[in-house]
């Protein structure tokens, strides 16, 4: 229970973050929990498939290829994982009347990303112990997050554009290239000191992320109100 605990814990603190950064119209709380659900399952069980299926049609066996971990980072993991994350928000959240100002996006967003998360995490932690749910609690878990947020942003644009098709593959497109450029460096370990850059990449998403609540918060059509 105890480990369970500490799988969790990140993951409602960055939950919790971002709900009060919502600071004008809150969403439905049933919705929030349905979006996570939905990331905690229905996204993992995409991800497995299409893992399963790109193992058949194109196996990456070679650990010590730069060239075969590029593709398993960005091609594989970055796109199956936030694939998974983005046909949830695209079809499920962004049509909902209550997504209603571009903050909802980063909003909708983190929620199917911490679900995802969560059912991740709580698979590592319970094989690794402590030591693996507090490193993951300052690495993949914040990782998550900002590939979250940074395609929620994008896609709370899209909602009220009439460039909606573009933007949206523009949130798309970039959590991909965050994820991967993060695992890139970490699946390359056989390179003295290059898992540095995983946590530039971090630092740098970690930044936009919290330029991107800021603007999207300036932006809401709901500040007057308050």
């Amino acid at each position: 229970m105890n480990l369970l605990l500490a799988a969790i814990a990140p993951i409602c603190i960055i939950i919790m973050f971002i709900y009060f950064k919502d600071k004008y119209e809150k969403e439905p709380k049933r919705l929030l929990f349905y979006n996570f659900l939905l990331g905690a399952i229905v996204s993992i069980i995409v991800t497995s498939i299409l893992y399963y299926v790109f193992d058949i049609v194109l196996p990456l066996t070679n650990k010590t290829s730069i060239f075969e971990q590029f593709i398993k980072a960005f091609f594989v993991v970055g796109l199956i994982e936030e694939f998974s994350k983005y046909i949830i928000i695209r079809y499920f959240a962004q049509p909902n009347k209550a997504f209603n100002e571009p903050f909802d996006g980063i909003v909708y967003a983190i929620m199917v990303s911490m679900g995802f998360a969560a059912t991740e995490n709580i698979f590592y932690v319970l094989e690794g112990g402590y030591p693996t749910a507090l490193a993951r609690a300052f690495t993949a878990v914040p990782a998550h997050a900002t590939f979250g947020i940074l395609m929620g942003y994008f896609m709370g644009k899209a909602k009220f554009s009439n460039n909606r098709f573009v933007l949206n593959l523009v949130g798309l497109v970039l959590a991909i290239l965050f994820h991967g450029a993060y695992d890139f460096f970490l699946f390359i370990d056989f390179i003295p000191g290059i898992w540095v850059g995983a946590f530039i990449s971090l630092f740098i998403g970690l930044v936009l992320s919290r330029k991107a609540i800021i603007k999207h918060q300036q932006d809401s059509q709901f500040k007057e109100e308050i």
